[in-house]
């Protein structure tokens, strides 16, 4: 693995998590990079791994998903470097950025996870999340761990309909 090409990789997802204001998920990123075939999925690993490591770049892991962040380290890094990223490139990655902006941050603005509670029920912490703005956000207290991961499961669907309910409801 070369050392420009482990560079080039760096700037490119310096560059994606700069140029939208949402972070991404390791499978968008992955998606860019496999389908077109820059590198492997194992390569792509150890690049983000590296970027973290060095302050780049920031995880935040929410139930097996893990969402990274520019840090100002990485978007100062981005800037001296930005011109080292081929124009065909950052074709590709603006187009992939344009083409799938709305599914992009869909995906990472609606966030759901659980946790166990001191009364031994489980919370469960759904959001939803439009740039820094929160749209809806509730927490619910079940009686089961399976109860509490199936609404996880449910609510990336179903939230616009709760939202939607919830608005309707009160401002009636």
């Amino acid at each position: 693995m070369a050392l420009e090409s482990v560079t080039l990789y760096k700037l490119i997802i310096l560059y994606m998590l700069n140029k939208v204001k949402f972070p991404l998920t390791n499978a968008q990123l992955s998606s860019f990079f496999l389908d077109n075939e820059y590198t492997s999925y194992f390569t792509l690993q150890k690049v983000i791994s590296e970027l973290v490591d060095s302050h780049l770049i920031s995880v935040e892991t929410i139930r097996n998903t893990s969402y990274f962040h520019i840090t100002s380290d990485g978007g100062e890094t981005l800037g001296f470097f930005v011109n080292r990223i081929p124009s065909k490139i950052m074709d590709d990655m603006d187009s992939f950025l344009m083409q799938n902006k709305y599914e992009l941050r869909n995906e990472v603005g609606t966030i759901a996870d659980y946790y166990k509670s001191t009364n031994q029920d489980y919370i469960v912490h759904c959001q939803v999340k439009e740039g820094r703005s929160t749209l809806i956000e509730l927490n619910i207290s079940v009686p089961t761990k399976e109860n509490a991961a199936a609404m996880c499961n449910n609510w990336k669907e179903s939230s616009q309909d709760i939202y939607s309910f919830i608005m309707k409801s009160l401002m009636h």
